[in-house]
């Protein structure tokens, strides 16, 4: 029998175009064939991606009327590509993640009448989604009381979860462990792109403010930006701390896999990965993410007792040391961090997801 087709739509942002990922690995050892359509900027995240064929689907966005005529002229010439596409492929399911550039493939798919899903990363249903919503088949929701939710969607939202990579899937069946008392104590900064002062400066200087013996104990991993590279060393070197400052780190896994509190953003996946990894966190929401989706996303981590949150606003030296203090001085709340993280986990995201594909192609 010949293999069924999945379009995989995707805005060209890691945050929409990890899961799809995911997903396409998942349906490809399922026995389906993937075909990518997303935009150029997708391209910079797909060099991996599982896609026997990429569409590519530029949907301008637009502000002010002239912006905005942009756009739907753009989203219309995306609109026809892809309907050629999809019947060429003979396309048995599209699934969006979100992002202007998902939005040609599904109006396409909707016009030929051919069944469609969504996948919402974070808490707040983002535009394109919001938008397409109404008229899509299904929704897949990665977190509880998914917001901006249009009336009459309710009912066809279903919690899966965050597809997150294998090696991250991996640290759920892994027991977390706490510091011992005297013991070192493994801190993960991560996140530094967006916000460089805040996660490249503040939280050094923080950690720097910490009592002396607890700073003795400290096991510092840090993403920064290239030019706060050199000044956060320095403030961990003249603070007595050991630190490891780096741009990127590729073996996150491994890292996450030893760390007892990570201090980060809140991104969709961000949540997700320190929830899978039972990881307690300090988390500060980026403030100018759309609709706060930040925020909210920290929110329903806190909610289940595995992180603490301050939000960008209040994010000063001295509130972040006070933020610190108490985690990092007591294993037992770290422990109970821990709990409340993998309590909010839902590690079996891609699967359930793959589920969904299925179950709508039928």
């Amino acid at each position: 029998m010949k293999s069924r087709v999945c379009v995989v739509a995707a805005g060209g942002t890691g945050g929409h175009m990890f899961p799809a990922e995911a997903l396409a690995r998942e349906l490809a050892a399922r026995g389906w064939r993937v075909v990518l359509a997303t935009d150029h900027r997708g391209e910079a995240y797909a060099q991996a991606f599982p896609a026997e064929e990429r569409i590519a689907l530029d949907a301008a966005t637009g502000r002010g009327p002239i912006g905005m005529a942009k756009a739907g002229v753009a989203i219309a010439r995306g609109v026809v590509k892809a309907r050629a596409a999809l019947k060429r492929l003979d396309a048995a399911v599209v699934v969006g993640f979100g992002g202007y550039p998902s939005a040609p493939a599904l109006l396409a798919a909707l016009s030929q009448g051919r069944p469609t899903l969504l996948h919402e990363q974070n808490s707040v249903l983002g535009r394109t989604n919001r938008w397409l919503s109404p008229y899509v088949g299904a929704v897949a929701a990665s977190f509880p009381n998914l917001r901006k939710v249009p009336g009459g969607v309710g009912a066809r939202v279903t919690l899966i979860g965050n597809p997150v990579r294998p090696d991250i899937r991996a640290l759920f069946d892994r027991p977390w462990v706490a510091p011992t008392p005297r013991g070192p104590i493994h801190v993960l900064i991560t996140g530094g792109s967006q916000g460089a002062r805040i996660l490249s400066e503040a939280a050094p200087r923080a950690l720097a403010a910490l009592p002396a013996p607890l700073r003795q104990r400290l096991r510092v991993q840090q993403q920064s930006r290239p030019e706060t590279l050199e000044a956060a060393r320095a403030v961990y070197a003249a603070a007595g701390i050991e630190a490891e400052v780096a741009p990127f780190f590729g073996d996150m896994a491994r890292r996450l896999s030893g760390t007892h509190l990570v201090i980060g953003r809140a991104g969709a996946s961000t949540c997700s990965e320190l929830a899978v990894a039972a990881l307690p966190s300090l988390l500060i929401p980026l403030k100018i993410a759309m609709d706060d989706h930040q925020r909210f996303n920290a929110a329903s981590l806190a909610g289940a007792g595995g992180a603490e949150v301050v939000l960008e606003d209040e994010a000063t030296v001295e509130r972040l040391t006070a933020a610190l203090l108490p985690l990092l001085s007591d294993p037992a709340r770290l422990s109970a961090m821990s709990a409340g993280a993998r309590a909010a986990a839902l590690p079996d995201a891609t699967a359930r997801l793959a589920d969904m594909v299925e179950a709508a192609a039928r």
